[in-house]
This record gives structure tokens, sequence and C-alpha cells, in this order.
């Protein structure tokens, strides 16, 4: 059994095609076809079903993934380690966030004290960002949704309030501060379903007793606003991310029930090697949002 075999056999499972397997990995099908047959010869039983030119995995090979998986991870975070061991940190973190307002200060400040450190940053839904976190494709998450797994550490970083905002000439503009349920008829404009803010967001709602009218849905809070500013709905936004934009034209109005409020948190795969970089990053991230946290409760 060869590494290149499993490394083969990984591609052809999450594909479950051949010929797309192939053209990803640059070889030619009867190549790739002729690997995996003499996979499955080595471990005495088929890992596919095969129908025709369809392909599917079978039990056998479910089983076989999950331990070829966990074998190249770990394969992997040893050649990270020998790197930093032997004075060659490349000095990359790889971050996948649901929400980009933390980021700047956090980066920033980061960043100034370690230069020589090169982010790569995406953007998803939590789905997404967890089998980003499971596949080894990233090193932190930062979401508003915990990420649950028996192998992920999902640490709270911060707790912020959701406000409501209209646009000024809503007649609530007036107002400092509603029920929720005073706007159960009003359009909303929210996030779509995916994010973690629209299942929050959404249970608000629940919790005031009316489903919310969506009446457009985004993936940038930016657009949301614009939006809101042309009185075609109303939003909820964060506290964090209503802070770091210009509000002309809308009106924040704080909800007085229920309690609308998120949690921030750090995921990261429990055990599974960091750079040194990843490191430092991990501590200066839970010591960044504690002194946050502490300015904010004394001003």
């Amino acid at each position: 059994m060869e590494l290149l075999q499993l490394q083969y056999f990984q591609t052809v499972a999450r594909l479950q095609h051949m010929t797309k397997a192939a053209e990803e990995l640059h070889i030619g099908q009867p190549s790739l076809s002729k690997t995996i047959a003499r996979l499955e010869e080595d471990l005495g039983v088929p890992l596919f079903d095969r129908q025709g030119r369809q392909i599917r995995l079978n039990q056998f090979g479910k089983v076989f993934l999950h331990r070829v998986e966990r074998a190249l991870m770990e394969l992997e975070a040893g050649k990270r380690e020998l790197i930093n061991l032997s004075g060659l940190d490349r000095g990359v973190i790889s971050l996948a966030v649901s929400i980009t307002s933390v980021l700047p200060n956090l980066l920033g400040s980061f960043l100034t004290q370690y230069p020589n450190v090169r982010f790569q940053q995406f953007l998803g839904s939590t789905v997404s960002m967890k089998h980003q976190l499971e596949q080894g494709e990233v090193d932190f998450c930062i979401s508003s949704t915990p990420i649950q797994s028996p192998d992920i550490e999902w640490e709270p970083l911060f707790t912020e309030e959701i406000f409501l905002i209209v646009s000024t000439e809503h007649p609530l503009a007036s107002r400092e501060e509603i029920h929720l349920k005073e706007v159960a008829h009003e359009p909303f404009i929210s996030m779509n379903p995916r994010y973690g803010l629209r299942d929050l967001t959404d249970e608000f709602c629940r919790q005031a007793g009316f489903t919310p009218h969506i009446a457009f849905e985004g993936d940038e809070q930016t657009v949301l606003r614009e939006l809101v500013k042309e009185g075609l709905g109303v939003a909820f936004t964060p506290a964090l991310t209503l802070g770091s934009a210009p509000s002309g034209r809308i009106k924040r109005l704080r909800i007085v029930e229920p309690t609308c409020q998120r949690t921030i948190g750090l995921a990261r795969v429990k055990n599974r090697y960091l750079s040194k970089a990843a490191q430092l990053f991990h501590s200066f991230t839970i010591e960044y949002f504690s002194k946050l946290t502490q300015s904010w409760q004394h001003s």
C-alpha cells in the first residue's frame, strides 16, 4: 500500500466519479482505475460499488476513508511540525470566518507585533467552515455559532448586543428602543439561511411570537444596510458591525425584549499540531478579546 494510492482513493471517494477525479489529479483515467484496483486487491475487499460508469463508496470504502483521512491529516501535521523544528516556519495562518467585522482590528494588532506572518482568510457558512477545519484546510474558524464536534474545541471570545436598524424615515425612527413583537408585520432584510446570524435572529423572532417576513436575503451586511436606508425593510445588525460602518440615514433601535445577543468564538481541532505562528495567534486572540471585553465593561 502506497501513499499515492491513499491520496488517489481519497479524491475518488470525495468525487465518486473516476473521470472527474482523474482530471483533478492530472492523470489518465485508466491509470487511476488501475491504482484503485490494486489498492482493493491489497485490501482484499472492494471499496466501491460499480454500475456501469457509476461508482459509489460502499460500506468497506466508508470505513477505510475515515482511517485514510486521519492518516493523511497526521502526515500533514508531521510535515508542518518538522518545518518548525528545522527553523523553516513559514508564518502562514489559515483562518475561516463567518463574520469579517472582527478581523481588521484583530489582525492589525497582531501584525503590528508579528509583521512576517501571512494570513489566508476564507469567508463561509458554519457548515463549510466546519468542513474546512476537519479536513485541515484551515487552522481556525471564527464564528457566531458554536462549531460542534467531538474533535473540535470552540472557545467563546466575546458577547455583543444585536440591534434592529430602520431608515431614518421609518415611523419607529423617533424611538430609542422597542419590543421585537412591534415589528412582527414589517418586511425583514436578512442574511441568507446558511449563516449563523440568520438562525439566531429567526430564533429571536420566534421568542417574540412571530415568523419574520423576509423581503430580501443576502451575504453582505453592507448591502443589507443600503436596502434599509432606502426604506425597503428593517434588519438585525450586531453592535460590532454597526460600529464599524457609516450610520447615515439609519436609526439604531435597542431591542428590550427578548434579549438579543450573540457570542463570537474561536474554533480549532483538538490535539492537531499548530505552527508557531498559529500558536501565537491563538493566545493573542484570546488575550485581545479578553482585554477588549474588560474595556467595554468599564466604558
